[in-house]
């Protein structure tokens, strides 16, 4: 079954953290953090309708003026999710600029910073361009415990880690898999078209068989005759982006928890086993525990990122570790 997103680091293992989620079939993509994000298109980059912050080190947010600068004169806004603190420091970046040239009569591009605590949202303030960026406060959203984006055909789900100071990891979860049968299609009469998009999410929506799908010039069709002949079923994808955590028992529980059968595992590995003392006492994990933790997860698939440059150009890398570990013990049962 084809997926709903593209995931792809932003950056080669040993840059700036960052993952991009494209989605296959729509002009939309998901970011998690925004640190060196040059590698990415300004087309992709514009393609981007939320960013999810780990925490504001500098090698996660450094690309932020570039995102801004890119959507300044475009409408489509843009929402951006961290940890507790974030909104302060969002609303200072935006202040360290002159927006004298802004007006009334600016393009009304829209920021929205929002702050998750590690249950729920806490705080949230809108910045638009045409008023300068001044923040004007907004009610936190009302989203099931953990998440912190509620969509019709995914949720993105967050937990709290400890890094030294708190910092979010988070989960993309398609809500159920929806594959559009082309011969399917073809025998009812129909050409694979913008329509399709509309007949799943009211399949998602719970509606009845007898719905009417709009497809065009005066056509439809019953909603039970798509599913029916044209849609196959599956479950959701699952796949989870874990930086910049301490190794101990709770962060363990919580990736491990949040990443709980995902498809394809991001997690961060950026010591070997042998630089233990280096990782806990920069708070990070050897591509060993990111391997264990991968296992107890139960991800298919596990791609480790954050490499500290120490190892570039040694044959043993914590790619290398990482991988020897969850196959060791795929091995062993």
């Amino acid at each position: 079954m084809s997926q709903l997103v593209q995931p792809r680091l932003v950056n080669d293992p040993f840059g700036d953290p960052g993952l991009y989620l494209d989605f296959r079939h729509g002009r939309r993509a998901l970011l998690f953090d925004l640190g060196d994000v040059s590698n990415l298109s300004p087309r992709e980059l514009l393609r981007v309708s939320h960013v999810f912050v780990s925490h504001a080190h500098m090698d996660h947010v450094a690309g932020t003026d570039r995102l801004l600068r890119l959507r300044l004169h475009r409408p489509r806004s843009l929402e951006i999710t961290g940890p507790p603190g974030f909104l302060d420091q969002m609303e200072h970046r935006l202040r360290a600029f002159t927006w004298n040239l802004l007006d009334a009569d600016s393009v009304d591009f829209r920021l929205t910073v929002a702050e998750f605590d590690g249950h729920a949202q806490s705080r949230r303030a809108l910045f638009r361009a045409r008023d300068g960026f001044v923040r004007h406060e907004l009610p936190p959203e009302a989203l099931p415990p953990g998440t912190v984006l509620s969509d019709p055909d995914f949720e993105i789900r967050a937990t709290m880690l400890d890094h030294g100071i708190p910092l979010l990891a988070f989960a993309f979860l398609e809500r159920e898999r929806l594959n559009v049968r082309r011969e399917g299609v073809q025998a009812l009469g129909h050409e694979i078209g913008p329509w399709l998009g509309r007949a799943k999410r009211l399949v998602r929506e719970g509606r009845p068989p007898e719905t009417p799908v709009e497809i065009g010039e005066g056509a439809a069709l019953r909603l039970g005759d798509f599913e029916d002949r044209a849609l196959i079923r599956g479950p959701g994808q699952r796949i989870a982006y874990v930086t910049d955590c301490a190794d101990h028992a709770a962060n363990r529980e919580r990736i491990a928890a949040l990443a709980q059968g995902a498809d394809h595992l991001f997690i961060e590995a950026v010591f070997l086993e042998v630089d233990r003392d280096l990782a806990q006492a920069t708070h990070h994990l050897t591509a060993r525990a990111a391997g264990e933790i991968a296992v107890r997860a139960g991800a298919v698939r596990v791609t480790g990122f954050h490499h500290s440059m120490r190892y570039v150009g040694q044959d043993k890398t914590p790619a290398v570790e990482l991988a020897g570990v969850v196959e060791a013990a795929r091995a062993t049962g």
